[in-house]
């Protein structure tokens, strides 16, 4: 669950009442969107309170059903070493005959579908206080079967230091009319993840071109049979699953043509975690790009998660890699930028091919970091030792910490994407100071960036996180994704761009 923890200004920005008497449309909150097939989803937007007036009294919210006190306990968990090696049994989807049809109504039966969690008409007046006994678990090491042979790691390559200058911003970019044009997943979106592919309630949406015509789309912590909205974990807890997509026409949403399934009606896990608190608790995709017949994707080990909002620890920041298209896929063992004392940079990452490079955008753990940015030659992605680090207006051979911020201000959930035809780059992130989505462009990798320019404002979109680019984006048209905590689920958004 990437954004289990929202931004300082997500959390703040919450709905202001509720209409008891007829109001002006413009006051109105629209019907909640039903797709083709009449099931109902979810709308992000939060909708203006009606005004306060004689016979509209100002409403209090209503209370909760029950205040949940957590009360952690120390709890010993042996952990067997090495990792297991990954289940890589995949198999095809049946044909869809019917996209109104419930596939697999043996797997996805109503009665086990997820709950919110908004309780029962017949709650009491007042919350019902419960305690919360939750394992705080001490991993211990031991020796354990299995596990990959490991590899001898590449050959030390050796770089010189190169002048990096920057590049005159361009202008501005002014951003237009922004809406939610679909609900990509879960209950109620037009893809019925929940129903073909046993995905309820997931995050992220990170979108690369996987090879001309297609897009890759990958998604976080996903769940499906048996969940419950707010509660991590379950018997079906997948840290990552990835589905493609042909669709051209964005303007009435994404169509996701199918998913990795390792099972009927099942997408599978790709990434696999130890699912360990304090240990590995997932492990979530942060981009991904092709190179040939080769995809590569970047992640992030989650240690895990903290109480306070818009924060995490990982143990590395890595990359894997397929050569199937993203059917299956391997950890490089020795790809991996190592967490010392929580604040190495280059744990949440974006990588994105240009030209002869690869070029490498990170944060520290969190939505609380700077951006650095790393370029390393295409033939040499999985090579730590021939990235070099953007350092002051130099390409140097350095520690990755010695990597100097290219932009101002701090990122959570970064994206970035090179349009090749105009050389122009953009980049978008949730500004956790903001608490808005924010978008920046520039002439080159490492700036100099624009002003941050609003997208999505959290104060309209409560508890929106995210912000990934379709890369088949326009200079007119800015598609990205967006993750909602309320119905943890992935929307596509529309932005119009014009010159200022």
């Amino acid at each position: 669950m990437y954004g289990r923890t929202t931004s300082i200004g997500c959390i703040l920005a919450v709905a202001a009442g509720t209409a008891v008497l007829a109001a002006p449309p413009a006051f109105a909150a629209p019907p909640p969107p039903v797709n083709s097939c009449g099931e109902t989803g979810f709308d992000p937007k939060d909708y203006p309170p009606e005004p306060i007036g004689p016979g509209n009294p100002p409403q209090l919210p209503p209370l909760p059903d029950r205040v949940v006190i957590p009360v952690p306990y120390p709890s010993i968990e042996l952990v067997p070493v090495p990792d297991p090696a990954p289940n890589n049994t995949r198999v095809q989807a049946e044909p869809l005959t019917d996209p109104c049809s419930d596939p697999c109504p043996d797997l996805t039966d109503d009665a086990d579908s997820p709950t919110s969690g908004t309780g029962s008409a017949d709650h009491l007046p007042f919350p019902r206080i419960e305690i919360d006994p939750q394992a705080e678990p001490i991993p211990i090491p031991i020796p354990g079967p299995g596990g990959a042979p490991g590899t001898p790691p590449p050959a030390p390559a050796v770089t010189a230091a190169e002048p990096g200058p920057t590049t005159v911003p361009p202008v501005e970019p002014a951003v237009g009319h922004v809406e939610v044009v679909s609900q990509l997943t879960g209950p109620g979106s037009e893809n019925r993840t929940d129903k073909r592919w046993q995905v309820d309630g997931t995050d992220l949406g990170i979108m690369w071109e996987s090879k001309p015509g297609e897009v890759a789309v990958a998604f976080g912590d996903s769940f499906g049979k048996g969940w419950e909205f707010g509660v991590v974990g379950g018997d079906d807890w997948r840290s990552n699953v990835l589905g493609h997509s042909t669709d051209t026409d964005l303007s009435d949403g994404m169509t996701l043509d199918s998913m990795v399934q390792d099972s009927r009606c099942h997408a599978a896990e790709l990434l696999p975690s130890r699912k360990i608190k304090n240990w590995e608790t997932t492990v979530i995709p942060t981009s991904g790009f092709a190179i040939d017949d080769r995809q590569y994707m970047s992640y992030m080990s989650i240690r895990r998660w903290s109480t306070i909002p818009g924060m995490w620890w990982t143990n590395y920041g890595g990359i894997a890699y397929s050569d199937d298209n993203g059917s299956t896929w391997v950890k490089d063992e020795h790809a991996k930028w190592d967490n010392l004392f929580g604040f190495s940079k280059f744990q949440v990452s974006t990588m994105v091919p240009a030209g002869e490079y690869v070029y490498m955008f990170g944060t520290v753990n969190g939505r609380a970091g700077q951006v650095g940015l790393a370029r390393v030659p295409k033939a040499d992605v999985l090579n730590k030792t021939a990235y070099q680090y953007w350092v002051n207006g130099t390409w140097a051979p350095v520690g990755s910490n010695d990597a100097t911020p290219i932009a101002d201000g701090m990122a959570g959930e970064l994206s970035v994407h090179h349009d090749e035809a105009r050389g122009l780059w953009r980049m978008t992130y949730l500004d956790p100071l903001r608490g808005d989505i924010v978008l920046r462009e520039s002439n080159s990798p490492q700036g100099q960036w624009t002003a941050p320019t609003t997208l999505i404002d959290t104060a309209e979109y409560p508890k929106t996180y995210g912000g990934f680019i379709h890369p088949w984006s326009t200079a007119n048209d800015l598609y990205f994704t967006v993750s909602e905590w309320d119905s943890y689920n992935v929307y596509l958004v529309k932005a119009e761009l014009r010159s200022s």
